[in-house]
Formats: structure tokens, C-alpha cells, sequence
């Protein structure tokens, strides 16, 4: 059958921003459980350059409070996609988009160093069946040719080992469901635009908010309904873990806890976050109950995989809308040993020097859109 989200690594691996010679725009959009996110990007003189970027709350779409989950049907979607890009003034009819993350599988397979690159698609799909817990039928995969660890000094000397590295190919799949790609694409054709590609959204957020970094890097990404954690090495997904805890837990549990409207409530934590009110006190002890749950959560993930692989995470980066709750940064400093960044996917694009305070706030939360149009022009 054939898949619709084939090459979802293409220019990936490899990030090169300003690469490629035809000049163009692409849109990316960011469709989440509680907003949607668009960026429009030009080449201009072999440099992507910001030609504008938009977002909209998708709570009033269901008669909600903004910043409120949503599960909206696919017709309310459209509705708020096509009024998100007339009001950013967004010209291309051809949408880039992300696919949630929780709409896929994402997972590694060791095969034999002998398999050749003619069998690769048919062995990979016959040994994700292992992995995938319905029908191969109902999903699209796609995988990629991890590269080849080279074995420490310890490792080549341990009492098991020949001498050599393992024979082994490490393969990375995603399975993405079918319905999912659907549901997708009907919401662009329902704002009377065309779906140029669709993405697993983490990889849009890595290609916007990392550089060249070699050494394991962690990438959270805080959402309104959950918190993504992507352990990160050379350019490439080694390990994935969702939390399902959000901003708009957050949120919620201010608003019943201090007997606030939940708009009350997500204004009062969008101002004040861990750092507290100095009128209500205990605002920063019920963020805290989230954000420990989260980070506790995290170090269990970190510490399994140092435990497989023998790697610590060098570097945190921070991104998604949630991640720009005050105070989380410092919470994040405290409790890793390594270094911690916000994302920054808008240096990513030029644009004009005005505006670089306000880009610079703004780009966790676009992170994922952002990466979406760096890759449709590459």
C-alpha cells in the first residue's frame, strides 16, 4: 500500500536551514489540543526569511475557556485553521503539518549487519509487526538506518566481549496510524487548502530547536495535555516518553483548588507561575505538585537510559507553550546535571530586528510549526 509519509526523515538528520536553490514559501501548522499554531517562511536570497506566523485557540470552538483540551470533530477544525490563516495572512495554499505524536509508535529494531539495503523494507515491516498492537493494515511506516555506534575502550574489554562491536543494524520505525493521516488531510481539504506533507510533530521540533549537538540531548516539550520527552543523539530519536500531564492540568487544578473560574485561573498562572502571588501563596505549592510529578517522571526515563546506554544527557532543552511557565526554567536547572536552554526555532528564520524580543518569548510555543517549514524548504 502505499505510504503517505514516506522520507518523514528527509533533511533531517543533517539540518541545513538556508540549503537547496528554489526560491518559495512554506506554511507550517501546528495543530494541538488546545490551539493551532502556523508560520509562513520565504527564501529570500538563499535565507529563510519570517513572513508571518499566527495562532489561534481552538477552546471557544467548543464552547470552552481558552487554554482548555479539546476534542473537537474535524469540520470545527477547518473552521478555526481557515479564520487562523486569514487572520495571519497566510498566502500559500499548501500546508505543511504535524501528525500528534500520539497518534504513532515510535520504536528501534536490531537487525543483522548482512541484511541489504533491497531487503531493509520488507524485514523492517515484518519485524515491527512484533512492536505494532493492531493490524499492520491500519498504519504507515516509515524507518531509518541509525548510525553506527563505535564501541568504547570498556566496552571492547568487558569479559563478554570478542574485541568487536556487536553485529547488529539499529533501526529507527514510526508507525503512524492511518486514521490519523485521514483525519488530517480532510481538515485541510475542509480550509480549502492541500496538505504538502505530514510529520510526526517531535521531528519538527528538533529540526527547529537543535543545532549540531553530538552528545545526548533530552527535548521536553510541554503541551497543553501532556509533556513529551525525546532523548536525542546525532540528529536522531533514541528514546520517547509521554507524560500525560499538561498546562492545562496546571490550569485546572488552580481554578478548583482556589474556586477560580478556569480563565481566572490561567491568567493567574501565566503571571505569577512558580514564582507565586504574593495575595494567594499557595498558587506556586499546587504548580509544584504538577511540575515535581513531571520531573519525577523524567528522571525515571533519564536513568533507563543511561542504565542502557551507558550515555547522561548533556544538554535540556525546553519548548512548547508550557514551557514558558515562570519559574520552570530554574526548577529545570535545579534538578538536572546538565545544561538547560529554551528552545530558540525562531533564530532559525530571519526576520526583523523589532521584533526579535517578542520571537524570542514566542518560540517554544512554534517550535513544532517552525520545523514543519524549514522542511519543506530543504
Amino acid at each position: 500500500m502505499p505510504n503517505p509519509i514516506k522520507k518523514i526523515f528527509s533533511g533531517f538528520s543533517s539540518i541545513n536551514v538556508f540549503g537547496g536553490d528554489s526560491e518559495g514559501s512554506a506554511v507550517g501548522v501546528d495543530i494541538g489540543s488546545s490551539a493551532i499554531k502556523v508560520v509562513e517562511i520565504k527564501k529570500k536570497k538563499g535565507k529563510a526569511v519570517l513572513e508571518t506566523y499566527g495562532a489561534i485557540s481552538l477552546g471557544p470552538y467548543a464552547d470552552l475557556d481558552i487554554g482548555r483540551v479539546t476534542n473537537l470533530p474535524a469540520e470545527k477544525i477547518s473552521q478555526a485553521l481557515s479564520e487562523v490563516l486569514k487572520q495571519s495572512g497566510v498566502l500559500s495554499n499548501t500546508l505543511a503539518l504535524a501528525i500528534p505524536v500520539q497518534s504513532s509508535l515510535i520504536f528501534s529494531i536490531d537487525l543483522p549487519l548482512s541484511v541489504k539495503e533491497n531487503e531493509m523494507e520488507s524485514i523492517v515491516s515484518t519485524e515491527a509487526r512484533k512492536y505494532i498492537p493492531v493490524p499492520i493494515t491500519e498504519v504507515s511506516l516509515d524507518y531509518y538506518t541509525l548510525p553506527k555506534k563505535e564501541a568504547t575502550f570498556e566496552e571492547m574489554n568487558t569479559p563478554e566481549s570478542t574485541g568487536q562491536p556487536a553485529e547488529k543494524t539499529q533501526v529507527l520505525v514510526v508507525a503512524t496510524q492511518n486514521d490519523a493521516i485521514t483525519r488530517h488531510r480532510s481538515i485541510v481539504e475542509g480550509a480549502s487548502r492541500n496538505a504538502a506533507f505530514f510529520e510526526i510533530e517531535i521531528f519538527s521540533s528538533i529540526r527547529s530547536s537543535f543545532e549540531h549537538e553530538l552528545s545526548p540531548v533530552l527535548l521536553m516539550d510541554f503541551g497543553a495535555s501532556r509533556t513529551k520527552l525525546s532523548i536525542v543523539e546525532f540528529g536522531m530519536v533514541k528514546s520517547y516518553h509521554s507524560v500525560d500531564r499538561g498546562g492545562a492540568d496546571i490550569t485546572d487544578s488552580i481554578s478548583k483548588s482556589l474556586s477560580l473560574p478556569f480563565a481566572e485561573a490561567e491568567k493567574m498562572k501565566k503571571e505569577f507561575g512558580l514564582f507565586g502571588n504574593p495575595a494567594e501563596k499557595t498558587l506556586s505549592d499546587i504548580i509544584k505538585i504538577h511540575t515535581d510529578y513531571i520531573f519525577s517522571e523524567t528522571n525515571n526515563v533519564l536513568l533507563g537510559y543511561e542504565r542502557k546506554n551507558g550515555r547522561t544527557i548533556s544538554k535540556v532543552i525546553l519548548s512548547g507553550g508550557g514551557s514558558l511557565l515562570k519559574g520552570l526554567k530554574e526548577i529545570a536547572i535545579n534538578n538536572f546535571r546538565a545544561e538547560v536552554a529554551m528552545g530558540r526555532a525562531f533564530s532559525k528564520v530571519g526576520a526583523p530586528s523589532f521584533l526579535e524580543k517578542v520571537l524570542e518569548t514566542m518560540s517554544p510555543e512554534f517550535a513544532v510549526a517552525i520545523g514543519l517549514a524549514l522542511r519543506k524548504l530543504q
